[in-house]
């Protein structure tokens, strides 16, 4: 009896998650999923429709389920001078999101304070808002405010060429508009700790997935003022924030140590990197880290004077730092080679 409710359980854990990209064949994929009859299958989806885990549409034959939201909330908060995430998240969020298991609830914890704390103490607005909706494979939570938006409070405050530049120097981590009371590292662990994290502020949309190490950057016409930061997570998640904290540490040492450097980042339009002007805004700061990956997904080609500032100045510069490359193509890898093989003076 046991097992049988077991594999119950899991037809039923398989169907929330899948169910959003199957809407209309998922009692078929679950079926062969599990060698078992539709018939079952349907069977469980009477079950989560019962239990409003689901909401189906549409007759027999031509029947849609999708996720049924449990929960929708949302609330606006004055920026006043005793607003305070830890308060917002104790009174408020921490009770909407209800019970979850340990890890996840963490990595919620760990998220909400960092995105919401950002938004009081650097958006120079006047109010932020939070909305989170839930179903039962995964919660999402979107905080927003009205403020002069990230990338163009970086830009300003540091002196960057644009918000594209502000957004590559947010993603290496270890950045911020306030040192003295910020490390800069909460939005870049924040990033990595969700199923998918995405900020539209100005004219740029970030955007990551877990299950894909690189950032995406799409620019678009410029939106209205300030931040918005959408944050999913699926409910059952295995991981845990540790885990994403030690992926960035190495030795020893507990500090973040590691970074990911995005090369599209540097490379406007049509523009090819071969410069060694470009070379040097994508190692700005990257001697704060002990290990700096260079990402080139997306990256057609170099030129000699970019891959050689990189592969063999620098590095014969910062001995101490590692540097690795990851998804290069064989043109990029070609170039690379031949910068760290010549001869340094």
């Amino acid at each position: 009896m046991t097992k049988m409710r077991t594999r119950g359980e899991d037809v039923r854990r398989f169907i929330l998650d899948h169910v959003d990209k199957h809407p209309a064949d998922i009692s078929k994929i679950t079926a062969v999923h599990f060698g078992i009859t539709r018939q079952a299958v349907n069977k469980h989806l009477q079950r989560l429709t019962a239990e409003q885990a689901l909401a189906e549409s549409g007759h027999t034959r031509n029947r849609v389920y999708k996720l049924a939201p449990q929960l929708e909330w949302k609330q606006a908060y004055k920026i006043i001078p005793n607003l305070a995430e830890d308060l917002v998240w104790r009174n408020d969020v921490s009770n909407v999101l209800g019970t979850m298991p340990e890890n996840v609830f963490n990595i919620w914890h760990y998220g909400f304070t960092e995105m919401f704390n950002n938004a009081i103490d650097h958006s120079d607005g006047s109010m932020i808002g939070i909305q989170i909706r839930k179903t039962a494979a995964s919660t999402e939570m979107l905080i927003y405010d009205d403020g002069v938006g990230i990338f163009k409070k970086i830009q300003t405050t540091l002196n960057l060429l644009d918000e594209r530049h502000a957004l590559l120097e947010l993603s290496k981590g270890k950045l911020t508009t306030d040192p003295k009371r910020h490390s800069g590292e909460g939005i870049f662990f924040t990033s990595r700790m969700f199923d998918s994290y995405d900020i539209l502020s100005g004219g740029v949309y970030f955007s990551h997935k877990f299950s894909h190490p690189e950032d995406w950057l799409l620019e678009r016409d410029r939106f209205e003022s300030g931040t918005f930061v959408w944050m999913k997570l699926h409910n059952h998640t295995a991981r845990t924030s540790k885990k994403i904290f030690d992926q960035y540490t190495s030795g020893e040492e507990y500090g973040f140590n590691k970074t990911v450097v995005p090369v599209k980042l540097a490379q406007y339009g049509n523009d090819k990197l071969i410069s060694r002007s470009q070379a040097k805004r994508l190692l700005a700061r990257i001697e704060s880290f002990k290990i700096a990956i260079f990402d080139f997904t997306e990256v057609d080609s170099i030129g000699q004077a970019f891959a050689d500032e990189i592969f063999r100045v620098f590095t014969s510069q910062h001995p101490e730092i590692g540097i690795t490359i990851m998804h290069a193509n064989s043109d990029v890898t070609q170039m690379i080679e031949r910068a760290k093989s010549r001869p340094t003076i």
